[in-house]
């Protein structure tokens, strides 16, 4: 999460940066096959349109005990919503370069790196947030705790704005207090500025977490996009 007040993680950043010489860095970012090809709307992946999972999620169940701000210091302004088959929010998109170091994401070109994320993938390496659509939920408190709501490191999740949809997974965790975060990859995905220092969003952002789902591996953006495509049918349905 973008938080330079959070003083352990900007130390881990600046820790981050010092073993992360120029020289380290890769020359290329690994490939990932991704499953980011549109359909015949050139507006979402699978079937299920930005329209019909916006109605879905028109009218909130609050599920958290307080809200969140979206960045630190801003007014707590939005909730954790949920129903029988997901939990969602509406909020900013703030960019999350952590994880593997990478062309596009590293200790030079994000002032707040940190090379891990909170899931690993299926060989135990951090998650590449310039390869792979994630996002980011906040680490569990007394405000809400995902954990008891069905959610878990690679639960399936759709993204939408702007008329688009998008799936990934859950990927990293972020401060307690703040919610709207995604990869590298998922923010240029939405058509959205991915740089790490200067793009994201500020709001109109709506994230669906899919509860007791999982994606496996969790690096198979296309096992996501299948999925999570199955998932958002029923919830549409079910409304």
């Amino acid at each position: 999460m973008r938080s330079s007040t959070l003083l352990p993680a900007f130390v881990a950043a600046l820790s981050g940066a010092a073993l992360l010489s120029s020289a380290a860095l890769p020359a290329a970012a690994e490939t990932v096959q991704r499953v980011v090809t549109p359909d015949a709307y050139g507006v979402r992946e699978g079937t299920v349109g930005a329209a019909e999972l916006l109605a879905r999620t028109g009218s909130c169940t609050q599920i958290s005990s307080g809200k969140y701000a979206k960045d630190a210091g801003g007014s707590k302004s939005v909730p954790v919503c949920g129903t029988d088959e997901a939990v969602f929010w509406t909020a900013d998109l703030d960019i999350d370069c952590d994880g593997r170091a990478t062309t596009q994401c590293n200790a030079q070109t994000d002032p707040w790196f940190l090379p891990d994320t909170a899931f690993h993938q299926s060989d135990g390496r951090p998650l590449s947030a310039e390869e792979l659509p994630f996002i980011v939920v906040p680490s569990p408190s007394s405000t809400w705790r995902y954990t008891d709501f069905g959610i878990k490191g690679g639960s399936v999740v759709a993204v939408v704005h702007d008329g688009k949809v998008r799936y990934g997974v859950v990927g990293d965790t972020g401060p307690t207090g703040i919610i709207g975060e995604a990869s590298y990859a998922m923010a240029e995905s939405l058509g959205i500025d991915p740089d790490p220092a200067t793009g994201g969003i500020g709001s109109g952002v709506t994230y669906i977490l899919f509860k007791n789902s999982k994606v496996s591996p969790i690096e198979s953006h296309s096992a996501a996009v299948t999925l999570g495509n199955s998932l958002a049918k029923e919830f549409v349905a079910n409304g």
